[in-house]
C-alpha cells in the first residue's frame, strides 16, 4: 500500500511543503472552468496528461502532502492515515478510466505519471503511451533483456534492487529488479526522455492531482509553454506552477473530469478487473496408470501468488469414485493417478476474495 511504499523509502527530512490548505472553487466558478477546460481539450492537437497522487485518493490510496496525507501526518507526529488500501486491492478511479476513453477517442496522446500504484496500467491504458517516472510497485524488469513483468502483487523491494525472481527467457535467466525509485535514484532515461519529448510536442499539458513539487518531474509540463503550448492544473492545493498555467481549477479531480467528459459527450467506461491465470496439466505414464498434475498459476505473476484467488475446488462430475478436493494453499497444485483407459471431466471453481465473486 502507499503507506508501505512510504515506509520503504529512505529517510529524508525535507520532503517539501506539506499540509497546505485545500481550496474549492465556488460551484458557479467551477462549472465555468470545467467548460473552459473542455474547450481546451477539444481544440488541442496534442494533449498530454501529467498525473499525481490526487487522482488515486478516491480509490482509497491516501496522498502524501494533503491535509491528511502520509507525510503531512507523519511530520505532525500523528502516525499514518486510518484508511489505506494495498495497491493491489485498489481499483482505477473514474479519472483513470476517463483517460482510457480520451485516448481511445484520439484526444489524449500520452500520460506521464509520478504514481507507483500501477492503476494506469490496470485501467487498460496503453503501456506505449505511458511514462511512469517514479516506477511501478507491481512491475519488475530484467536488466539484461529489458523484459517487463507486471505482477498482481506489490514487489518486495524499492530502489532498483534485485528481487527473488529471475527472467523466464531461457536464453537469459538474469535476476529481476524492482522499478520503484528511492529518493536518490535518477529518473529512468527511457521514461524521462519520452516524457520530455511529449511535453515539448504538446499544445496542452493537463496536470491532474499533483502538487508539482518533486523535481525534476514537476518542471516537465512547462516544456510545452516554451514551444507555445499551454498548461492547465486541476488540484485542491496551490502549486508552485500555478502562475504559469493558463487555467487553474481547485476542485475534486473526478468531478472535474466527469464534467469535461459530459461536455465532450464521451462515456467513461467502467473498470472491469481481468485476472489472467494459466492452467497447467501434465501427465506421465507408469505401467497401466496415468499420473497427472494440475497446477494453477498467474500468467503475469508466473509462480508468484495470485493476490485475489483464495481457493480452488476441483471436482469430477461424471466420476463418483473420484472425490472432489479444495485447494487452499498456494501454489495451487493437485496430483492424481487414474487408469489409462478411464475418461473423466474436471470442473474447477475458482473462489476470489475482495468482492470478485466466483468463476
Amino acid at each position: 500500500m502507499s503507506l508501505g511504499y512510504a515506509e520503504k523509502l529512505s529517510y529524508r527530512e525535507d520532503v517539501g511543503t506539506v499540509g497546505m490548505p485545500e481550496k474549492f472553487d465556488s460551484p458557479k466558478l467551477l462549472q465555468g472552468k470545467i467548460e473552459e477546460l473542455a474547450v481546451m481539450v477539444q481544440k488541442s492537437k496534442h494533449l498530454v496528461v501529467f498525473t499525481g497522487a490526487g487522482i488515486s485518493t478516491s480509490s482509497g490510496i491516501p496522498d502524501f502532502r494533503g491535509p491528511k496525507g502520509v507525510w503531512t501526518l507523519q511530520r505532525a507526529g500523528k502516525g499514518v492515515p486510518d484508511a489505506s488500501l494495498p495497491f493491489h486491492r485498489a481499483a482505477p478511479t473514474l479519472t483513470h478510466m476517463a483517460l482510457v476513453e480520451l485516448e481511445r477517442a484520439g484526444l489524449l496522446k500520452f500520460v506521464i505519471s509520478q504514481n507507483v500504484d500501477s492503476l494506469h496500467l490496470r485501467s487498460g491504458f496503453p503501456r506505449e503511451k505511458l511514462a511512469e517516472l517514479h516506477g511501478n510497485s507491481s512491475k519488475e524488469v530484467c536488466p539484461c533483456c529489458k523484459t517487463e513483468y507486471l505482477r498482481d502483487f506489490e514487489i518486495e523491494t524499492i530502489g532498483l534492487k534485485d528481487t527473488p525472481r529471475r527472467c523466464t527467457d531461457k536464453n537469459c535467466g538474469a535476476r529481476l529488479k524492482d522499478t520503484v525509485l528511492d529518493w536518490e535514484d535518477a529518473l529512468p532515461p527511457e521514461e524521462m526522455n519520452s516524457a520530455e519529448e511529449q511535453c515539448r510536442a504538446a499544445d496542452l499539458v493537463l496536470c491532474l492531482g499533483t502538487s508539482l513539487q518533486i523535481t525534476p518531474a514537476c518542471n516537465m509540463p512547462l516544456l510545452s509553454i516554451k514551444n507555445g503550448g499551454k498548461v492547465a492544473i486541476v488540484n485542491l492545493q496551490a502549486t508552485p506552477k500555478d502562475k504559469k498555467a493558463s487555467l487553474v481549477i481547485h476542485g475534486l479531480v473526478d468531478k472535474v473530469i466527469a464534467g469535461v467528459m459530459c461536455i465532450l459527450s464521451l462515456r467513461i467506461p467502467p473498470y472491469i478487473r481481468t485476472d489472467f491465470i494459466q492452467l497447467l496439466l501434465r501427465h506421465t505414464v507408469k505401467k497401466k496408470c496415468v499420473r497427472w498434475t494440475l497446477r494453477v498459476t498467474s500468467v503475469h505473476g508466473m509462480r508468484a501468488p495470485l493476490s485475489f484467488l483464495r481457493s480452488i475446488e476441483v471436482s469430477f462430475p461424471d466420476r463418483s469414485d473420484m472425490k472432489p478436493v479444495v485447494l487452499m494453499e498456494q501454489p495451487f497444485s493437485l496430483q492424481r493417478e487414474t487408469s489409462m483407459t478411464s475418461i473423466f471431466s474436471m470442473l474447477l471453481t475458482l473462489k476470489f476474495s475482495d468482492g470478485c465473486g466466483n468463476h
